[in-house]
Protein backbone atom coordinates (compact mmCIF):
# COMPACT_ATOMS: atom_id res chain seq x y z
CA UNK A 1 0.00 0.00 0.00
CA UNK A 2 1.25 3.26 -0.91
CA UNK A 3 2.37 5.88 1.80
CA UNK A 4 0.19 8.99 1.08
CA UNK A 5 2.77 11.01 2.93
CA UNK A 6 5.08 10.13 0.18
CA UNK A 7 3.40 10.40 -3.05
CA UNK A 8 2.07 14.31 -4.01
CA UNK A 9 -0.80 12.31 -5.86
CA UNK A 10 -1.83 10.79 -2.98
CA UNK A 11 -1.91 12.73 -0.69
CA UNK A 12 -3.55 15.79 -2.23
CA UNK A 13 -6.62 13.56 -3.57
CA UNK A 14 -6.95 12.17 0.68
CA UNK A 15 -6.34 15.72 1.65
CA UNK A 16 -9.32 16.93 -0.45
CA UNK A 17 -11.57 13.81 0.46
CA UNK A 18 -11.24 14.62 4.31
CA UNK A 19 -12.10 18.13 3.05
CA UNK A 20 -15.17 17.68 1.48
CA UNK A 21 -16.71 14.76 3.83
CA UNK A 22 -16.72 17.75 6.53
CA UNK A 23 -19.88 19.36 7.88
CA UNK A 24 -20.03 23.06 6.40
CA UNK A 25 -17.67 22.71 3.35
CA UNK A 26 -17.97 22.89 -0.46
CA UNK A 27 -19.56 20.70 -2.35
CA UNK A 28 -16.21 20.09 -5.06
CA UNK A 29 -12.83 21.69 -4.08
CA UNK A 30 -11.56 24.80 -6.17
CA UNK A 31 -7.77 24.83 -7.75
CA UNK A 32 -6.76 27.32 -4.86
CA UNK A 33 -7.69 23.93 -2.27
CA UNK A 34 -5.79 21.27 -4.60
CA UNK A 35 -2.75 24.40 -4.43
CA UNK A 36 -3.18 24.60 -0.43
CA UNK A 37 -3.14 20.49 -0.51
CA UNK A 38 0.03 20.55 -2.44
CA UNK A 39 1.53 23.68 -0.29
CA UNK A 40 1.01 20.75 2.68
CA UNK A 41 2.31 18.47 0.76
CA UNK A 42 5.56 20.01 -0.51
CA UNK A 43 6.17 21.43 3.15
CA UNK A 44 5.90 17.90 4.79
CA UNK A 45 3.39 18.22 6.59
CA UNK A 46 1.74 15.00 8.07
CA UNK A 47 -1.65 13.86 6.74
CA UNK A 48 -2.32 12.73 10.36
CA UNK A 49 -1.65 16.94 11.17
CA UNK A 50 -3.78 17.77 8.77
CA UNK A 51 -6.64 15.80 9.15
CA UNK A 52 -6.19 16.72 13.19
CA UNK A 53 -6.95 20.28 11.60
CA UNK A 54 -9.58 19.71 9.99
CA UNK A 55 -11.55 17.81 12.87
CA UNK A 56 -10.35 20.17 15.52
CA UNK A 57 -11.69 23.57 13.68
CA UNK A 58 -14.83 21.82 12.61
CA UNK A 59 -15.01 20.92 16.25
CA UNK A 60 -14.77 24.22 17.54
CA UNK A 61 -16.98 25.61 14.96
CA UNK A 62 -19.73 22.73 16.34
CA UNK A 63 -19.59 23.82 20.07
CA UNK A 64 -19.54 27.24 19.53
CA UNK A 65 -22.66 28.58 21.64
CA UNK A 66 -26.11 28.64 20.73
CA UNK A 67 -26.79 32.28 21.22
CA UNK A 68 -23.98 34.14 18.89
CA UNK A 69 -24.72 34.20 15.36
CA UNK A 70 -23.96 30.88 13.11
CA UNK A 71 -20.39 30.72 11.03
CA UNK A 72 -20.69 31.08 7.22
CA UNK A 73 -19.54 27.41 5.31
CA UNK A 74 -16.72 26.82 5.09
CA UNK A 75 -15.21 27.68 1.13
CA UNK A 76 -11.57 27.27 1.46
CA UNK A 77 -9.14 24.88 2.39
CA UNK A 78 -6.86 27.48 3.41
CA UNK A 79 -9.51 28.16 6.13
CA UNK A 80 -7.66 25.52 8.18
CA UNK A 81 -4.32 26.76 7.71
CA UNK A 82 -4.06 28.14 11.48
CA UNK A 83 -5.32 25.57 12.77
CA UNK A 84 -2.39 23.48 11.55
CA UNK A 85 0.18 25.87 12.36
CA UNK A 86 -1.12 25.41 16.12
CA UNK A 87 -0.40 21.51 15.57
CA UNK A 88 2.84 22.37 14.61
CA UNK A 89 3.85 24.26 17.74
CA UNK A 90 2.26 22.59 19.67
CA UNK A 91 1.45 18.47 18.65
CA UNK A 92 -1.57 16.95 19.88
CA UNK A 93 -1.40 14.01 22.20
CA UNK A 94 -1.32 10.03 21.19
CA UNK A 95 -4.97 9.48 20.22
CA UNK A 96 -6.37 12.39 19.84
CA UNK A 97 -7.06 12.30 16.66
CA UNK A 98 -9.14 9.47 17.35
CA UNK A 99 -10.98 11.19 20.10
CA UNK A 100 -11.28 14.26 17.35
CA UNK A 101 -13.42 11.63 14.94
CA UNK A 102 -15.16 10.20 17.34
CA UNK A 103 -16.41 13.36 19.18
CA UNK A 104 -17.11 14.76 15.28
CA UNK A 105 -19.17 11.61 14.87
CA UNK A 106 -21.80 11.76 17.65
CA UNK A 107 -22.04 15.75 16.69
CA UNK A 108 -23.36 14.83 13.06
CA UNK A 109 -24.79 12.00 13.71
CA UNK A 110 -26.68 14.03 16.91
CA UNK A 111 -27.43 17.30 15.82
CA UNK A 112 -28.47 19.45 18.84
CA UNK A 113 -32.10 20.85 18.73
CA UNK A 114 -31.07 24.12 18.51
CA UNK A 115 -29.21 23.93 15.40
CA UNK A 116 -31.46 21.88 13.94
CA UNK A 117 -33.44 23.69 11.08
CA UNK A 118 -36.88 22.64 10.66
CA UNK A 119 -39.24 23.33 7.74
CA UNK A 120 -42.06 24.87 6.40
CA UNK A 121 -43.46 21.11 5.97
CA UNK A 122 -42.96 20.09 9.46
CA UNK A 123 -45.19 19.07 12.13
CA UNK A 124 -44.34 21.26 14.94
CA UNK A 125 -46.03 24.48 14.27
Amino acid sequence: MLDPNSNPALYVSAVLTLYLDLPDTPLRTSVSDQRQARLWFDRGIPLTVVETALLLACLRRAVRPSDVPPLPRVRSLAYFQPVIEELLDQHAPGGYLEYLRLKLRSIVDNPSPAKVQKTTLSDDR
